[in-house]
């Protein structure tokens, strides 16, 4: 049996893309995965899931979507919401890589109700699983969330290199989390209309940014 696994890595971020993964691994690899010390990407250091990354990669079949930061905000502005945006990803993946059973990472509050609705998109044809904390337990699904991860992080890294070496502004960007202070200082750099194409905008702290710029006018 081949399962494929699905994981996300970059929802939370106000910087940078959304990465959805998708892996197939035989049943009879599962061990060999498991020896060489998969599990979920936030249990391991940078330097481990680069290693993992590269031999998973190799090995299996797997494929990726990129969603940017201004293709996020593109469709939230249609009235697209995070959850349907990574389902657009998941099922596109689905359709690229053949498998007898797919394990996602549920994103819905609700597993069932994904767990559904990828069933019936696939027409039935093969078993479905959706669970919270798919990652931690799935071998497979802890791949995913290796290649998901990884990717995000060097297209950060790409990022966090083209704009110091743009603007000279050796702060950099920060880890892209709105809790980070390097991110908070990056986003009071600009003004809401000259915020950089990787920043969200949509984002509830670049909107509090664009708030109080027309307070400000107003006043």
């Amino acid at each position: 049996m081949d399962t494929l696994g699905l994981d996300e890595a970059g929802r939370g971020p106000v910087l940078g893309p959304l990465v959805v993964a998708g892996i197939v691994i035989p049943e009879k690899k599962e061990k060999i995965i498991e020896r060489m010390g998969v599990k979920d990407s936030k249990r391991l250091t940078p330097n481990r899931r680069a290693v993992l990354y590269r031999k998973l990669t190799k090995m299996f079949d797997y494929e990726t979507v990129v969603i940017t930061a201004q293709d996020i905000d593109n469709l939230r502005a249609r009235g697209v919401n995070l959850n349907e945006i990574e389902k657009l990803a998941m099922k596109k993946i689905i359709n690229n890589l053949r498998a007898d059973r797919i394990i996602i990472d549920a994103l819905d509050v609700k597993e069932g109700r994904l767990q559904d609705e990828i069933s019936e998109y696939i027409g039935h044809s093969c078993e479905v699983i959706a669970e919270h904390k798919a990652d931690d337990t799935y071998l497979t699904v802890g791949a995913a969330s290796i290649i998901a991860k990884t990717e995000r992080d060097m297209i950060l890294e790409q990022i966090n290199k083209d704009y110091i070496r743009s603007t000279k502004d050796k702060d950099g960007i920060g880890s892209g989390y709105p809790s980070d202070p390097k991110t908070k200082n990056f986003l009071k750099k600009f003004k809401y209309d000259e915020m950089p194409d990787f920043v969200r905008r949509s984002w509830g702290t670049v909107q509090k940014i664009k708030e109080a710029e027309e307070a400000e006018k107003l006043n």
